[in-house]
C-alpha cells in the first residue's frame, strides 16, 4: 500500500516586513542582502545550493521569512553578522560595466575596488559602459533606496561632449523635450547649460531629475547629435571634484546625510563646501557648427571637466 506523501512544512507566521515590530520578518535572500553579506541574486544561488542555514536548519527557499535580529543565519557554517555601513564614491573609468559579474566576461567597476578591504557593497544606480564619472557604492540598502527612488527627484549633473557646436535653440529644445520616433517616449532634461566649445564640438552641462535608461544619449540622438563623452560630475550636492580616474574614497557623514532624502525640506547640502556656479556662457554662433551627423575629433577634456561647478572655458 502506497504511503501518502507528507505535507510540506508550512511557512512560519511572519510579521509585517519592515514594521520594526518584534515579529517583523523579511525573505531570506533579501535578509542576506540587507545584512550586507551579498547581493540578492547571489543570495538566491547560495540558498538554492543548500549553503544557507536558519537556526541550524538548511533552507532552500529564498523567500522563506526570517527575522534577522532573532534568527541565526549561517552561510557555509559561518554566522552572518551585520556588516559595518560603508558609503563610497568612485570615479568610474570608461569601458567598465556596472555589475558584480558580467556574463560576457567584460571588466566591471569592481576592478577598481580590488584590495580595498571593503565589506560587500553594491552600486547605487549605474553608469553604462561608455560613460564615466561619479558612481556610488554602499551596503546600506535603505540609503541606496532613497537615492534611487524616482519620487525623490534627486538631481544628477553630467558634462557631455557632443559632435556639434550647440546653439541656444537646441538647448531650449533639450529642456522642453522631444519624442522618440521608435517608441514615442517623451524625453527631456531638467536644465541644460552651455559650457564651452571647440571648432566642431561643444560641452554641455545636463541636469536630470529622473533615471530613465540611457536618457541623455537617447535625448541627444533624437535631436540629431552624437555623444562623444559623457561624465557624471555630481549627484545632488555631492560633487566628483578632483578624485582621480579609477580612484575611490569613503564619504563623510555630512556627504551621506546630504543625499539622504527627507520627507520635509531639502537635504542638508549646506554642510558641504559647494562653490557657486558661474554664469551662463554666450552660445557660439551657428556659422561654426559642424555638418549634421559628422563626428568631430575628440578634444582632450580640460581639467575642469571633473567638477560640476567648474568655470566654463574654451577648448583649444
Amino acid at each position: 500500500m502506497r504511503r501518502p506523501r507528507p505535507r510540506p512544512r508550512p511557512r512560519p507566521a511572519a510579521g509585517r516586513a519592515g514594521s520594526g515590530q518584534p515579529g517583523a520578518s523579511t525573505g531570506l535572500a533579501r535578509a542576506l542582502s540587507k545584512l550586507g553579506f551579498c547581493s540578492r541574486s547571489e543570495a538566491w544561488g547560495l540558498i538554492e545550493a543548500g549553503r544557507v542555514k536558519i537556526n541550524q536548519q538548511i533552507q532552500r527557499d529564498p523567500e522563506w521569512p526570517v527575522r534577522p535580529g532573532t534568527d541565526r543565519l549561517e552561510v557555509d557554517g559561518q554566522r552572518v553578522q551585520v556588516q559595518r555601513r560603508v558609503h563610497l564614491m568612485l570615479n568610474k573609468p570608461r569601458g567598465l560595466v556596472t555589475t558584480h559579474s558580467d556574463e560576457k566576461g567584460r571588466e566591471t567597476v569592481f576592478r577598481c575596488l580590488d584590495g580595498a578591504g571593503l565589506p560587500f557593497v553594491s552600486p547605487v544606480g549605474r553608469l553604462d559602459q561608455a560613460s564615466e564619472g561619479l558612481l556610488l557604492f554602499t551596503n546600506d540598502t535603505a540609503w541606496a533606496a532613497h537615492i534611487t527612488d524616482p519620487h525623490s527627484r534627486l538631481e544628477k549633473t553630467y558634462h557631455v561632449q557632443v559632435n556639434v557646436v550647440a546653439e541656444a535653440e537646441l538647448l531650449l529644445r533639450l529642456e522642453s523635450g522631444v519624442v522618440e520616433e521608435q517608441d514615442g517616449e517623451r524625453l527631456s532634461a531638467r536644465r541644460v547649460r552651455f559650457l564651452r566649445h571647440g571648432e566642431k564640438n561643444s560641452w554641455l552641462e545636463i541636469i536630470l531629475d529622473e533615471g530613465r535608461n540611457r536618457q541623455i544619449r537617447r535625448l541627444l540622438q533624437a535631436c540629431g547629435m552624437e555623444v562623444l563623452r559623457l561624465i557624471r560630475v555630481a549627484i545632488g550636492g555631492l560633487e566628483l571634484g578632483t578624485l582621480a580616474k579609477g580612484a575611490h574614497r569613503l564619504l563623510t557623514t555630512a556627504e551621506v546625510e546630504c543625499l539622504r532624502v527627507r520627507e520635509v525640506g531639502p537635504a542638508p547640502c549646506a554642510a558641504l563646501s559647494v562653490r557657486p556656479r558661474p554664469g551662463p556662457m554666450r552660445v557660439a554662433p551657428s556659422r561654426n557648427s559642424a555638418p549634421a551627423g559628422r563626428p568631430a575629433r575628440l578634444a582632450p577634456p580640460a581639467p575642469a571637466v571633473s567638477s560640476a561647478r567648474s568655470p566654463a572655458g574654451k577648448v583649444r
